[in-house]
């Protein structure tokens, strides 16, 4: 999520909103990321991305820089537009995924913009059941859809219903909720806890580490499953497993 600085608008029109979805497709080129779902609304904005060549800190710096450069120059403005960085949550099981989804696309629908979800222009529902949307090349649905069943109608009539029923999904608006950190800052973590906890973080070799460091770990730096399965030497299920106790 990307709010505006004090809350304040970071797209004043419709120009604004597409210059942005320009820019997630753009930045999508070559598998850097994968965009499953977003939303754009006044002071804010909500994607469901993963991970393909670049890592969660690079793809969202190359989004920001690039809209930031184009709001201020036609605004002729100076200045933080975003309050703060980014914040986000990985999202590992298929049950949130799916809430998340619902949860981006009821924005709109929570905030008295419209009553339906398809009925708002700017987020990808539509692009979810409808093939001439003007966002179906731009995100990515197979997931998601696949989720629901392997039939794409039976998957799409799924989809909307799921989508459509009341709920009291909260993610990352909650201000407590940490940021993904880059990989460069999680390992400066690492070393450090490996310190504190007794271990020699000069020694090359695989270290066995107790399953309460790999959930502090977790806790510290909010990184995927695959993150640290990367930064710790340790395979991605296991890792899995271990997060889950």
């Amino acid at each position: 999520m990307l709010r505006g600085n004090e809350k304040k608008n970071i797209f004043n029109n419709d120009e604004d909103k597409q210059y942005l979805v320009d820019i997630l497709q753009s930045k999508k080129e070559g598998n850097r990321y994968f965009l499953h779902a977003f939303c754009l609304m006044d002071n804010h904005l909500h994607l469901l991305l993963s991970e393909g060549e670049e890592d969660i800190a690079k793809i969202m710096k190359r989004i920001t820089v690039s809209y930031v450069y184009y709001f201020n120059k036609k605004y002729k403005r100076v200045g933080h537009l975003f309050q703060d960085r980014f914040r986000s949550e990985a999202v590992e099981e298929d049950r949130y995924v799916l809430s998340l989804t619902r949860y981006i696309h009821q924005n709109p629908v929570k905030a008295g913009l419209v009553k339906r979800a398809e009925d708002y222009k700017w987020s990808s529902f539509n692009a979810y059941i409808n093939n001439k949307s003007c966002f179906f090349g731009i995100v990515d649905t197979g997931m998601v859809l696949g989720m629901f069943s392997e039939d794409l109608k039976t998957a799409k009539t799924l989809f909307r219903k799921y989508m459509e029923e009341e709920n009291k999904d909260e993610f990352i608006d909650i201000e407590d909720k940490k940021e993904v950190l880059d990989e460069e800052e999680a390992r400066v973590i690492y070393n450090q806890m490996l310190l504190k906890w007794g271990f020699d973080s000069r020694i090359n070799t695989t270290i066995d580490l107790p399953e309460a460091f790999i959930q502090e770990f977790k806790m510290k730096t909010n990184l995927s499953i695959r993150k640290i399965s990367t930064i710790i030497g340790i395979n991605k299920d296991k890792v899995n497993k271990i997060l889950k106790k």
